[in-house]
């Protein structure tokens, strides 16, 4: 950003997670780094109880947290579970104790976020369709041979690839992977959409509308001018 602006131009960042977004406006928190011992505590502790029992656990050090917490989302239980442990405090107390530098740019933030639900979740179930017709079985299977993975890997926890593991696995049967694929996709754009709708300063178009272009390019004219 700072090249290209000094360069006379605007940059443009497209794309991406909004966590990417957040992070570039308000900074990240520094953390303690990732503790392997305690995580495999908390790993085995969740194996033997669940991450349901952790999250209760979670709950009564960092009620806050446990709040934003499905009982299952096991990947942010843990990291919240560790940093409790390793250091004693809630994580929006962590969080607050860290000053967050000013961006250093006039920013103007732009979503897409269609208003028909059924027509999202029409396009939803053709993407995983399109998935699964272009060889994401054959995939994840391939990875599993290759690679030392297990099923509470980031990357294995991703949808799509979780019920496809969870399959491969004889967990699920083949013929519902389709259903839970599209279910699994469909909650994760409403939580997308529930997000979206706590960012500040956020202007958000329907790309389904007839014409979004022309709002938007009005938008960024005043935003410029």
């Amino acid at each position: 950003m700072a090249d290209i602006t000094s360069r006379g131009r605007i940059p443009l960042l497209v794309g991406g997670t909004m966590l990417y977004v957040k992070a570039l406006q308000e900074g990240l928190a520094d953390l303690p780094d990732a503790d392997p011992e305690l995580r495999a505590a908390i790993d085995q502790q969740a194996a033997e109880q669940g991450w349901p029992a952790l999250h209760a656990e979670l709950a009564k050090v960092d009620p806050q947290t446990a709040a934003r917490l499905k009982p299952t989302d096991a990947q942010r239980i843990q990291r919240a579970i560790e940093l409790t442990r390793l250091t004693g405090q809630t994580l929006d107390s962590l969080f607050a104790a860290q000053e967050k530098p000013a961006l250093p740019y006039n920013s103007l933030t732009l979503a897409l976020a269609p208003q028909d639900r059924s027509e999202l979740h029409r396009r939803i179930a053709l993407r995983f369709d399109a998935m699964i017709a272009e060889g994401l079985v054959n995939e994840v299977d391939a990875l599993r041979q290759k690679y030392t993975l297990h099923a509470d890997l980031p990357s294995m926890r991703c949808v799509g690839y979780r019920q496809v593991w969870d399959m491969l696995e004889g967990r699920i049967p083949q013929a519902e992977l389709r259903d839970r694929g599209i279910f699994a996709t469909r909650q994760l754009a409403k939580r997308q959409l529930t997000w979206l709708k706590g960012m500040p300063s956020l202007a958000v178009y329907d790309p389904l509308a007839t014409d979004v272009t022309t709002p938007v390019l009005e938008k960024v004219g005043q935003h410029v001018n």
